[in-house]
């Protein structure tokens, strides 16, 4: 469950619409939130199918400069990006950027949002330099704009952190956990997935340092967040089984590290 690009969607009201618009406009935001249902559920293909139908929708209603395309794009983007299609993931995150930027100014959060992703779409393709480039931006962005205590601002230190440890940059990237834990412990409390999301990439972050006494409670408690909050076949349960197997293998732990990367593989193949 290392941080992932984030979804957000968009429910604005233009008044100068015509009924028919309305209508349009309705199904464009009801795609939207199917979308982040399905996504959120771990059903990328079928989250893939309604984003396409969210940005056709969107381009015939509102335009291609819209900001509410704009959201189309990028759900579409993430929804790729979850299934390893980064070369059509890329153009639109990139597309939504510059709807952005136009229609809504350089500072808007919303446009830190796409950064943010674009970001994350080298990270994981290891892009590293450019990928530092977008997320320094995003956080500064919001920062600005939300407050140094926003849960997007803790999605950007975490994003930063994960960068940083893939680099191998340990020093710098467990701040920036420590941070965004902090962060969404605060906002969400105690039993959300987000704060499951801090603790398993600073639990990644002690096994790749060999600190396994510090990774194993941190792994567990991540788990049993994740599990009540997501359901025991969610994606992001079998991303920390799968991180908490490496571990028990790296502690001679053989037998449970294969129970666990058994139940990973059921998680998977039932996607």
């Amino acid at each position: 469950m290392r941080a992932s690009a984030k979804m957000v969607l968009v429910a604005m009201l233009i008044l100068s619409f015509t009924v028919s618009t309305f209508a349009q406009e309705d199904l464009s935001k009801e795609l939207n939130r199917k979308v982040f249902m399905l996504y959120q559920q771990g059903r990328y293909a079928e989250a893939a199918k309604v984003a396409e139908e969210a940005s056709k929708v969107a381009e015939k209603t509102f335009g291609i400069n819209h900001p509410y395309m704009a959201t189309s794009l990028n759900n579409l983007a993430v929804v790729y990006q979850s299934q390893g299609r980064y070369a059509e993931a890329d153009p639109l995150f990139k597309r939504s950027l510059k709807i952005r930027e136009k229609a809504l100014g350089p500072d808007h959060p919303d446009v830190a949002q796409s950064l943010n992703n674009l970001g994350e779409l080298y990270r994981a393709q290891g892009r590293y330099a450019e990928a530092e480039s977008l997320h320094k931006h995003a956080l500064k962005l919001r920062e600005k704009a939300l407050g140094s205590d926003h849960p997007d601002v803790a999605a950007s230190l975490n994003n930063l952190g994960e960068l940083y440890r893939a680099q191998g940059k340990y020093a710098e990237a467990e701040p920036m956990y420590k941070r965004a834990l902090e962060i969404a412990k605060k906002a969400f409390g105690p039993d959300h997935p987000h704060v499951a999301a801090s603790l398993n990439n600073l639990a990644y972050l002690y096994q790749s340092q060999g600190k396994y006494a510090e990774a194993e409670p941190v792994y567990k408690r991540a788990l049993t967040i994740v599990e009540k909050a997501l359901g025991s076949n969610h994606p992001h349960v079998a991303t920390t089984l799968e991180n908490m197997a490496e571990l028990y293998k790296k502690l001679g732990k053989e037998d449970e590290a294969e129970k666990l990367e058994a139940r990973a593989r059921k998680i998977r193949s039932s996607q």
